[in-house]
């Protein structure tokens, strides 16, 4: 496999850092942590489920983003898509990050491992 679609945890993974197992722990961290607008509107009772339904049965159709489609159908105001997208980027866990909060990498490991990594990476795309 080519570097270039190597994935971080893999690229761990072959150094013998994290196992498969670290890298499906860490990815339903994620998951859990990086909510989607629908969800963090539905948490905050600004939608429902089938409004969320019906927004993602027309972002299918019409390949838009979910906030411009809320805003567009009525179901959300630009206030608040601009507040569910600032939440989005405040509280994104990234990869490495994950690895760190459950204990699994260092934080001087994964930072300097991604240096390596991003290295191998871009060096193998010229």
């Amino acid at each position: 496999m080519a570097l270039k679609y190597l994935l971080f945890g893999q690229f761990l993974q072959k150094k013998g850092l994290i196992s498969f197992e670290d890298i499906y722990k860490a990815r339903i961290l994620q998951k859990k942590t990086n909510l989607r607008i629908g969800e963090l509107a539905q948490e905050r009772e600004w939608l429902s489920v089938d409004d969320i339904e019906k927004i993602l049965i027309l972002q299918e159709e019409t390949m838009e983003r979910f906030g411009e489609l809320a805003i567009q159908q009525r179901y959300l105001s630009a206030e608040q898509v601009e507040a569910l997208v600032g939440h989005q980027k405040e509280e994104y866990l990234f990869f490495g990050e994950a690895l760190i909060k459950l204990g699994l990498l260092s934080e001087s490991d994964m930072f300097e491992n991604l240096k390596e990594f991003n290295q191998q990476k871009f060096s193998g795309l010229q």
